[in-house]
């Protein structure tokens, strides 16, 4: 099978390495790639943005199967473009990524499938954002209704803060807080089989102890020792199955990746966000779990045949993802900065470094902005997987690195 994997992120990366060591798997392209994907698999040049340069080259290449990772392209019709000239492609349509496009949308749809959410209001105006708050009261949850590259959210005790963000954003959707433990699930569709993968947890907050403002994630480490043990089949019944059944019904059936965001409140799982593509920085450490060929799955999504594939195999392992980001992140991001030790920290065993905003200047990989890199380790429990980690980040340097010292430290520390 001949695939190719479009965006440049980390994501990107960790798919196309997955498919690159994926026996079914005789070729992997990428488009535009990024220089970590560049070191196995070509790259070639092409707006993700622009569904019809995107299905001419995959025409071109005469590929299999077309990945597309990134959301935006997702809410663009890029996934309908490529099926357009008869390629199969992993993704959903513009219609059914409206999941992810629009919370307000989301939200419609959880509501009509009774799967269990915040309570939340859709304001439009200054004086409907004033009430929402008023009546849900702080931490305030304020979501902005379209894409925002992950930074659409703001958890703030801040009122003001509240109010800015709002007025920033146009039509936005006001939450109640949901309190307990978050969990992220993916699920692979064909718009009827539900496949779910290892759940994973992730780490939003850009410093320690959960402290500094929201990212898009800074780390994150499957499996969760502390998950209750059902708590995949209960996500899939009342939440992924639903609501793939009320997309169906509104003739806008959904294919590819759903993402769950959960949150384990004292009341039972409730929905926090849905989103219709791969996750960072999730996607590094279910991945590198996972030993069904990823072929198979995103094949069989893409082509209405995942009830052939039966349910995802993983390693009896763990695994830790680690986030680089660049100076300044999430409020600003230096890029230009050389990157060194890279190759050292892929010598360990266990660890990929994974590439998300990195860029490749007269021969030498430098900083592109925002997260960076993303080292990635397995190990026999999540302590293995921590030390090989963090071993990874010990070796990379470049101006102004930052990232987390905590990544499922606690998990780890619970016996895992």
């Amino acid at each position: 099978m001949k695939t190719l994997v479009i965006g440049t992120g980390g994501r990107e990366h960790a798919l196309a390495l997955a498919l690159s060591r994926d026996a079914q798997v005789t070729e992997v392209h990428a488009a535009p790639g990024n220089p970590g994907i560049a070191a196995f698999a070509p790259v070639h040049e092409v707006d993700p943005m622009d569904g019809t340069a995107v299905a001419a080259l995959a025409t071109e290449l005469g590929v299999d199967l077309v990945v597309v990772g990134p959301e935006a392209p997702l809410v663009a019709g890029v996934a309908d473009a490529v099926r357009e000239v008869g390629i199969a492609c992993f993704g959903p349509t513009a219609a059914a990524a409206q999941l992810e496009g629009s919370k307000a949308f989301a939200k419609q749809v959880m509501a009509a499938a009774e799967v269990p959410t915040a309570m939340a209001r859709v304001c439009e105006t200054a004086e409907q954002v004033v009430e929402a708050l008023d009546t849900f009261g702080a931490p305030y949850v304020v979501k902005d209704d379209a894409l925002a590259a992950g930074k659409g959210v703001v958890v703030t005790d801040d009122r003001q803060e509240a109010i800015d963000h709002a007025a920033q954003c146009g039509t936005v959707v006001i939450e109640e807080f949901l309190d307990g433990p978050e969990v992220s699930l993916f699920a692979i569709t064909d718009g009827e089989t539900v496949l779910p993968l290892q759940p994973a947890q992730d780490f939003k907050r850009a410093l320690d102890d959960d402290e500094g403002p929201n990212t898009g994630g800074m780390g994150a480490y499957t499996p969760l020792p502390w998950a209750p043990d059902d708590l995949v089949a209960e996500v899939c019944r009342r939440v992924l199955v639903p609501t793939v059944q009320e997309m169906a019904r509104r003739g806008t059936p959904f294919s590819g990746l759903l993402y769950a965001g959960l949150a384990l409140t004292g009341r039972g799982v409730r929905v926090i966000e849905f989103n219709a593509r791969f996750g960072d920085p999730e996607t590094q450490s279910i991945l590198a779990l996972l030993r069904t060929p990823l072929s198979a799955l995103l094949h069989g999504a893409a082509t209405g045949s995942l009830g052939d594939v039966g349910l995802p195999q993983w390693a009896a392992e763990s695994s830790v993802t680690v986030v680089m980001s660049s100076a300044g992140y999430p409020a600003t991001s230096s890029s230009g900065d050389v990157i060194t030790g890279i190759d050292a920290a892929n010598a360990i065993d266990g660890v990929d470094v994974i590439h998300a905003g990195t860029a490749e200047v007269d021969g030498q990989v430098v900083t592109a902005g925002g997260r960076v890199l993303a080292v990635t380790a397995t190990g026999t429990d999540l302590t293995q997987a921590r030390e090989r980690a963090y071993s990874g980040i010990a070796e990379i340097s470049y101006d102004g690195a930052q990232h987390r010292t905590d990544i499922a430290r606690a998990a780890a520390g619970s016996g895992a």
